[in-house]
């Protein structure tokens, strides 16, 4: 009678979870599909699950009509170095609230969440004004000075939360044991924020990597430009051709549902 149930109550998670999935799942299904469509033919009336025939190659042509592979590693260059930047300049900001006394942190925890209400287009004309005074203009310097402040006031917070969550009788041994804030922040903090880490540097690849407005303000030279430049830039040359269009936005979205699946594993631990 338990086995019976047991295997009832597995088979009903895993029926409401195969429920819960299908709205997200097929849209990326239903772009695979089309992606692989003749080019030219006019699109179909229904969903076209299965093509026939299967034109593979749509994704050989899309690297030929616009330089895909440049764009492809710009991205991943400015995307990687900004989890790079913000994972160390947000979990040395979130560590440095977490000493503080509780008025200090309640304090920068307000300023915080006022930045975070800041429309980011209210940026846009100051930032291009700095930049352009700082000479960053066409390069990669103005793409990952958010980076150097941690990309986003949500991202300090988050890791504020997981060192406040971790025993403080671990830093006070560690100091007494004459260890630095950085041996602390690196030895002591860091292995038990992990699921944080990988929270924040999957958030970050997905804000950059998928960035579109910043690129196109401040960078002119076209060997300099990202995917989501490239993507729009591929979309002008010809807009009635979804097939192709499609293949193009699954080459974008592939790194991040690889991403997602890389770090998964790490969302589902609990802190210590």
């Amino acid at each position: 009678m338990r086995k019976s149930r047991g295997w009832l109550s597995q088979a009903s998670f895993y029926l409401v979870a195969t429920l819960v999935i299908l709205p997200f799942v097929m849209p990326l299904v239903w772009m695979v599909a089309s992606s692989l469509r003749t080019p030219g033919l006019p699109p179909p009336r229904g969903i076209d699950w299965i093509p026939q025939p299967l034109a593979w190659g749509n994704y050989p042509a899309i690297f030929t009509m616009i330089p895909m592979a440049r764009y492809i590693l710009n991205s991943l260059l400015v995307s990687g170095m900004a989890v790079f930047l913000t994972l160390l300049v947000a979990s040395w900001a979130g560590f440095g609230m977490a000493q503080l006394s509780r008025r200090s942190w309640r304090r920068l925890l307000a300023l915080s969440v006022g930045l975070l209400m800041v429309p980011v287009t209210t940026l846009w004309l100051t930032r291009f004004l700095l930049f352009n005074a700082l000479g960053w203009i066409d390069t990669y310097l103005a793409l990952l000075a958010p980076a150097l402040m941690g990309s986003s006031p949500f991202f300090v917070l988050l890791f504020y939360w997981a060192f406040r969550r971790l025993q403080a009788e671990c830093f006070e041994a560690a100091r007494l044991e004459g260890a630095s804030p950085l041996d602390i922040w690196w030895q002591i903090g860091l292995p038990q924020v992990r699921p944080t880490i990988a929270a924040v540097g999957s958030l970050t690849f997905i804000l950059y990597w998928n960035d579109f407005i910043n690129p196109l303000i401040y960078l002119k030279s076209q060997s300099l430009y990202t995917l989501a430049v490239g993507l729009q830039q591929f979309q002008q040359l010809d807009r009635t051709n979804w097939p192709l269009l499609l293949a193009a936005a699954l080459v974008m979205t592939l790194p991040v549902v690889a991403l997602f699946f890389l770090t998964q594993r790490y969302y589902l631990q609990d802190y210590p």
